[in-house]
């Protein structure tokens, strides 16, 4: 009724899907939308497409089969983030399968999770369920996590328990840090570099700034730490910065994008204000404007249930403890719904983001194999 694992993938990498915040990059995911939807509903799933509030070409998917409260949900991103198709072996847009390995851009990171589950629930078409299966499909996960927000104002789907196939190497993820990224604007007064009086140098602010949050950084690892992470401390990286237009000429605009991977328990509002209140002195003696503002909402640190059925069952099932990784998911977002959620797929995140990004395929019957094992206990 589906194609094969082969064909789901060659169909699903050959549709472009790009979510970037650079608008000349970013794409629309509603061709993913619907050949996914078309492959469930030929396997029994009532259909839902949910286009994202101010953004018609951007949609979620939720693909049911069954009916009652509680239920499994299967969860996934139909985006890819950019690529640089020069530093590809083969084409991005093209399956290659070679040294018992899928390449494409996706495959690992995510849309190669789609086509296992694709395998995975063909087992249950004709079989009654007690609870909903439910397959969730979100848009703008790389850039700015919109789709899992829609849903999570939606209050939709509702069910139990999640699992996120992010690439994770098979092994469950229960806890991961949440990410902000902020831009700090300064406005000084341009005027002929002879005479430094005639302006204020953003860019001698801006140097203040960074030394600033040096300084905030080394605070805020003294101040929160969670040994159950590779990097133990919350992280703040200088991404990128931007100011002037010449060398005879004070600068005077100074822009710096950075970003800060917050711990459990780390709430990012109350990080903004205390950077806010940083700067203040520095915009009153240098007599420049800054300003603080973010660049996407902040995706908050994820900790599941301490007792997660759900976690100790995945455990089991793949032989390995529940671990914590840096980066971020869409977790949060199920999590505040109410569903017990956990992270795992079978990918790598080494191999996410990257040239010539693969899914090996000694990973794929074991997900399955753990995917139908969850769909007969939470919806059997």
């Amino acid at each position: 009724m589906v194609p094969s694992i082969a064909d789901t993938l060659t169909r699903l990498i050959s549709t472009p899907s790009v979510s970037s915040t650079v608008p000349e990059l970013d794409m629309s995911n509603l061709p993913v939308i619907h050949e996914l939807a078309a492959w469930f509903e030929a396997l029994g799933f009532t259909c839902d497409t949910h286009p994202l509030p101010g953004a018609p070409h951007k949609a979620n998917l939720i693909a049911t089969l069954g009916k009652g409260p509680g239920g499994l949900v299967l969860a996934g991103h139909t985006d890819t983030v950019p690529c640089n198709e020069s530093l590809w072996r083969s084409s991005p847009f093209t399956l290659e399968e070679r040294d018992n390995r899928f390449y494409g851009l996706g495959v690992c990171d995510m849309k190669g999770f789609f086509a296992l589950i694709l395998q995975a629930v063909q087992t249950f078409v004709n079989t009654p369920l007690q609870a909903p299966l439910i397959i969730l499909a979100t848009a703008d996960e790389e850039s700015s996590m919109n789709g899992a927000r829609a849903l999570a104002a939606m209050g939709e789907p509702k069910a139990r328990f999640a699992l996120i196939g992010e690439p994770t190497g098979l092994r469950p993820v229960a806890m991961h840090k949440g990410v902000m990224m902020e831009r700090i604007q300064i406005l000084g007064q341009s005027g002929h570099s002879s005479d430094p009086s005639l302006g204020c140098n953003a860019m001698e602010s801006a140097h203040k700034v960074i030394s600033e949050l040096m300084q905030f950084r080394s605070e805020l690892a003294a101040r929160y730490q969670n040994p159950g992470f590779t990097v133990p401390v919350p992280t703040l990286n200088l991404g990128c910065i931007h100011g002037g237009d010449n060398p005879n000429r004070i600068c005077g605009q100074c822009q710096l994008d950075f970003d800060i991977r917050l711990l459990p328990g780390m709430d990012s509002e109350e990080i903004r204000q205390q950077i806010r209140q940083r700067l203040m002195p520095i915009a009153s003696a240098d007599q420049v404007s800054i300003s603080l503002e973010s660049m996407m909402p902040a995706v908050e640190a994820f900790a599941g249930h301490a007792s997660s059925e759900l976690v100790a069952t995945c455990e089991r099932l793949t032989g390995h403890s529940a671990e914590n990784v840096a980066f971020a998911t869409e977790a949060p977002f199920f999590s505040q719904m109410g569903m017990d959620t956990v992270v795992l797929g079978p990918g790598n995140i080494d191999q996410a983001h990257q040239p010539d990004e693969y899914l090996d395929h000694e990973r794929i019957k074991p997900m399955i194999d753990v995917l139908q094992v969850l769909i007969r206990q939470y919806c059997l």
